[in-house]
């Protein structure tokens, strides 16, 4: 029996990574190099087994940048960071499931949490537990699901040189030749996508998603309210204000300022505290709200001056949002 190096404990070893169809490649016969310690995981920081490979013709190297734990918790790809379930960023599969982020986001205690998750892990596939995900959570995510591989996303880097208009190599230059777009989905980093918080490709799914199902952002900046319609017969309004605060996990409660309950027309107005909240939970309710089995139509509210323009045309329609 081999002696155990006590300042490697902790350490990762594995013989095969966990990869997505996309990272993996189309090609059938993959050789993949196999250095064992070769990297500090970028999240946990601890020392794990480095994979690289080509995925195929004309395709960029690739190399897995996540240890195989960190993979497990969030379910995730160890060179992408996509869910392998969905293909999707985790705060969009985790805004639309209602789960919250567990894993410490501070260098203090990630290593620790990753590694006595480990013992956990032992034969589970992940830790992730969608079974009691909400019924709009997972059609939300059947609909945003990519269902086909998406190669496109292992073409080689931009040339720099060809940027600056110095590459000499022409068609032989093993990088793309096209300009770089500096924009916001170009401002990305391995933690916010691992965790789910900024992720700026979430964001724009998420805002895409919500415009398709008839949730787009009003222009008035001062609406922060939403508008939630068809509400079980026997809600209260602490039941409406549970539920909500139980599916924004990502959303500090404090941030919702009021919560006005009509239980005659069976609506409830949702007033936060400032815009960008008032956002996050429409993307999140994109495909509804479900609450007692039943699933609550969410809208926009309007402005106050636009309310009073309009004739009430039931007691719901009275209620202006503080």
């Amino acid at each position: 029996m081999p002696k155990l190096d006590i300042n490697k404990a902790g350490w990762e070893q594995s013989e095969f990574p966990i990869l997505c169809e996309t990272c993996l490649g189309d090609n059938a016969f993959v050789r993949m190099s196999k250095q064992e310690y070769g990297r500090s995981c970028g999240t946990c920081a601890r020392p794990f087994t480095v994979f690289r490979w080509n995925p195929g013709t004309g395709m960029r190297y690739k190399t897995t940048v996540i240890c195989q734990t960190c993979a497990k918790i969030k379910n995730v790809c160890q060179t992408c960071l996509l869910d392998l379930e969905y293909g999707l960023p985790t705060q969009v599969r985790d805004t639309a499931l209602g789960v919250e982020n567990e894993a410490p986001t501070s260098e203090i205690n990630r290593e620790y949490y990753a590694q006595n998750l480990e013992g956990k892990l032992e034969g589970n596939k992940s830790l992730m537990d969608t079974t009691r995900a909400s019924s709009a959570g997972k059609e939300m995510l059947k609909q945003l699901a990519r269902t086909d591989p998406y190669y496109k996303r292992n073409r080689p880097h931009l040339c720099s040189f060809y940027a600056k208009g110095q590459c000499s190599r022409g068609s032989e230059c093993p990088y793309r030749h096209e300009l770089p777009v500096d924009n916001e989905l170009s401002k990305q980093n391995i933690q916010d996508r691992y965790h789910g918080r900024n992720d700026p490709v979430a964001r724009k799914i998420l805002s895409n998603h919500a415009a398709t199902m008839g949730l787009q952002p009003p222009e008035d900046q001062s609406i922060t309210s939403l508008f939630l319609t068809s509400l079980p017969a026997n809600a209260t309004e602490e039941a409406v204000r549970t539920r909500v605060v139980k599916s924004l996990p990502a959303l500090d409660p404090a941030l919702i300022k009021s919560i006005v309950h009509v239980a005659k027309s069976r609506c409830a107005f949702v007033n936060f505290k400032d815009r960008q909240s008032a956002e996050l939970a429409a993307q999140a309710w994109a495909n509804g709200l479900d609450m007692d089995g039943e699933t609550v139509n969410v809208k926009w509210g309007r402005s106050k001056g636009s309310v009073a323009k309009s004739k009430p045309a039931t007691a719901a329609a009275t209620v202006i949002a503080a």
